[in-house]
């Protein structure tokens, strides 16, 4: 009995990625995440020792959503006929097999309403065939219907406790559909008053995109020195802000086991020794987004491990379904939500969600920052389609969309990274929209050559409204095997003045020769 549709094994095993464990290898290799704190409380998450992580604790299944799974079988056949064990559930008379058939050809076009009705039917046929439940659960996630997902899936733990990836699947249907069951109580209540945030204050970010320092596995991936260096030339420039976020791509842990690798093709899966977390907090970050494809390339132990050690070194980060990560500064309260095109962590896919989220954190929050990691890879990505972005077959987010939907939400800076490129820069409603911010400390074995090799600081000062107030590019670049250096030639910014008037000839940032980020129409200061 098959257990796996030809489809989902390509899309599916890379969603799975992330947030929570990983799951084998699909045909393309991304950068994904991890976690940080729930949306009812707001903050970032206490610190906790590290390095061992206790094991993360079974997450309550949410209620059952009602399954085509409950409806009745059909009529048993007459006594005098051997009786079929896929009872044929509609009048045309199609069986189990046929029906499970009809749902996998749905789905390798897409078609998940198509895939419900065939694979609902399927389970109503033969209630006890596991792939059927299976399939069912992941056609109801192609169309975020999370809870009918897990019931699913539940079903499938009835059956079969040892199926393959039934934990990762159950783990991201968990966190989604708890995610919504408190997006929902949000919207229906009225949120607390805020008292108003400083009239005068101002914050100044800096921002990089994807930071791997090496990695233990496989061995001859750390740097000669183990690390100490790494960012030495670089960290004046990371600490010269009120705030410093990076995206975080891989994990921090000393344990943990990957199932990512198997024989006979590359393996991408990165796991950066803890100790090197001290190197990211002397370099004065205080973000960290592990919303990406590698956070759980070593399992679930190794992201909780990850995040106990950024706990005990006051990093805030945000990453899984629900998790925020609060600060404070100047003032201002301030939340930063990590997005992936991973469904394991705040999910980019589901734009409904996604801007419910950044609404309920503006509700407690002055400011709110989005980090979204998604877009396709490579030298080949530097511009930004329109629609969905596909990259071997998986869906690497809407991102015109998705951002100019989280900013009419509420976000007041988004910052973009995971096509391993720089990418143009956008003003939509006078709120920065940073679409990739390229590599900036990628060591071992990430491709460097031509743009991938080229990185950069973001400074953006925000005034206690979250308007814009001032912008520019600091230039990096990475040499040898991916050590960061200050990059004197500036070679990065005439790239992104390029990108930005190709995709945004009208709404696009003016990028000056001298790295000057500007709107092209003054932004109204307004009563503070």
């Amino acid at each position: 009995m098959r257990s796996r549709s030809l489809l989902l094994s390509v899309l599916a095993l890379s969603a799975l990625g992330g947030c929570a464990t990983a799951r084998g290898p699909s045909v393309a290799e991304s950068e994904s995440a991890s976690r940080s704190q729930p949306t009812d409380s707001g903050s970032a998450s206490s610190a906790a020792p590290a390095p061992e992580a206790p094991a993360a604790p079974a997450a309550p299944a949410a209620p059952a959503a009602p399954a085509a799974s409950a409806a009745p079988e059909a009529p048993a056949a007459p006594a005098a006929q051997a009786q079929d064990p896929h009872p044929n559930p509609l009048p045309g008379g199609e069986g189990a097999d046929a029906l499970y058939a009809r749902g996998v050809e749905a789905l390798k076009v897409k078609d998940a309403n198509a895939a419900i009705d065939s694979f609902s039917a399927c389970t109503r046929a033969a209630p006890s065939r596991i792939d059927c439940h299976w399939e069912l659960g992941w056609a109801y996630s192609l169309v975020n219907r999370w809870s009918d997902a897990l019931s699913e899936w539940t079903q499938v733990q009835k059956l079969d406790p040892n199926h393959p990836d039934l934990e990762d699947a159950l783990t991201q249907a968990r966190g989604q559909s708890s995610l919504q069951q408190k997006l929902a109580s949000v919207d229906s209540g009225k949120p607390a008053p805020r008292p108003a945030p400083p009239k005068n204050a101002r914050l100044r970010i800096r921002a990089v995109g994807d930071v791997m320092l090496g990695s233990s596995f496989p061995e001859g991936l750390l740097p000669p020195d183990d690390g100490v260096a790494s960012l030495a030339t670089v960290a004046p420039l990371l600490r010269d802000a009120d705030l410093t976020f990076i995206n975080l791509e891989g994990p921090l842990c000393d344990n943990g086991e990957t199932k990512k690798c198997r024989k006979g093709g590359n393996c991408y899966a990165f796991r950066s020794p803890t100790r090197y977390g001290k190197y990211l907090q002397d370099a004065g970050v205080d973000l960290a987004s592990t919303a990406n494809n590698h956070s759980g390339d070593f399992g679930e132990l190794c992201r909780r491990e990850t995040e106990a050690t950024l706990d005990a070194l006051g990093i805030r980060w945000s990453g899984p379904a629900g998790t925020v990560a609060t600060v404070e500064r100047n003032g201002l309260r301030i939340g930063m939500i990590a997005f992936h095109t991973s469904a394991n962590c705040n999910y980019v896919n589901d734009t409904p969600s996604a801007a419910a989220l950044v609404r309920s954190v503006k509700q407690n929050h002055d400011l709110v920052l989005v980090s979204f990691h998604g877009g396709a890879e490579g030298s080949k990505a530097l511009n930004i389609p329109r629609g969905p972005e596909m990259f071997f077959g998986e869906n690497r987010g809407n991102l015109r969309v998705f951002t100019h939907a989280v900013i009419d939400a509420g976000a007041d800076l988004v910052l973009g990274h995971g096509p391993h490129v720089v990418r143009a820069m956008e003003f939509y409603k006078d709120r920065l929209i940073v679409y990739s911010m390229g590599n900036f400390a990628t060591y071992g074995t990430f491709n460097l050559k031509g743009p991938q090799g080229l990185g950069m600081v973001v400074d953006v000062e925000l005034d206690s409204q979250g308007r814009f107030r001032s912008g520019r590019i600091l230039p990096t670049r990475q040499e040898g095997r991916g050590i960061p250096q200050p990059d004197p030639s500036g070679e990065v910014i005439p790239l992104v003045r390029r990108l930005t008037s190709e995709d945004f000839p009208d709404t696009g940032a003016i990028v000056g020769t001298d790295g000057v980020i500007t709107p092209r129409k003054a932004i109204a200061t307004g009563a503070e």
